[in-house]
């Protein structure tokens, strides 16, 4: 695991200290912001000038509608992302399990059922990722390498690092980690 002492200074080189507590609190038990303001915070790092939109339709309301949209561009984005990577020929089959995944992820998301999406969510993050950085998404200095390169891709890397692999702190925050999420990849 890398150093996140580190890693957290350098990303302070790039947002407020508040990002890195709305991370820490979407992240665990911490009760110290609301939810709709660290929804509002990420977001607001994620996609800057929208993220009054995002906290409306996905925070402050229950909009079906809304979500199903994000969830189709996530999965057209995504798969976009995944499908234009290039990979050596031995992991060709390695690429179409995750375009396989991706599928299943989205399919599961259109059920809305967050908490049960959420350790699939966070995995199929995780493979994508490798796919599109390779074996360089496995080193120590990675979080330090995306942030020199794509400073937003960096954020999101941290912020998906800071995801716990099992499950969120409670369904909401589960919720709201992977609308962010998804959010964040609609855009990229």
């Amino acid at each position: 695991m890398e150093n996140s002492n580190n890693n957290d200074y350098l990303i302070l080189q790039f947002v407020d200290k508040k990002v890195l507590d709305a991370f820490n609190v979407l992240t665990s038990e911490d009760i110290s912001m609301s939810l709709e303001d660290v929804a509002y915070t990420i977001a607001e790092v994620f996609y800057q000038g929208n993220a009054k939109a995002f906290v409306s339709d996905f925070v402050k309301e229950d909009n079906r509608e809304a979500e199903s949209k994000l969830i189709q561009s996530f999965h057209r984005n995504l798969k976009l992302l995944a499908e234009k990577t290039w990979v050596e020929a031995a992991d060709i089959s390695e690429k179409d399990r995750v375009l396989y995944e991706i599928d299943r992820l989205c399919e599961k998301l259109e059920q809305y059922d967050y908490v049960g999406c959420y350790k699939s969510f966070v995995n199929v993050m995780f493979e994508v990722v490798y796919l599109m950085f390779g074996s360089q998404a496995k080193k120590e200095d990675f979080a330090e390498y995306t942030l020199r390169i794509d400073p937003e891709f960096g954020i999101f890397w941290r912020y998906l690092q800071g995801l716990p692999k099992d499950g969120g702190a409670s369904a909401e925050k589960s919720r709201i980690s992977i609308l962010l999420g998804m959010y964040f990849l609609s855009n990229y």
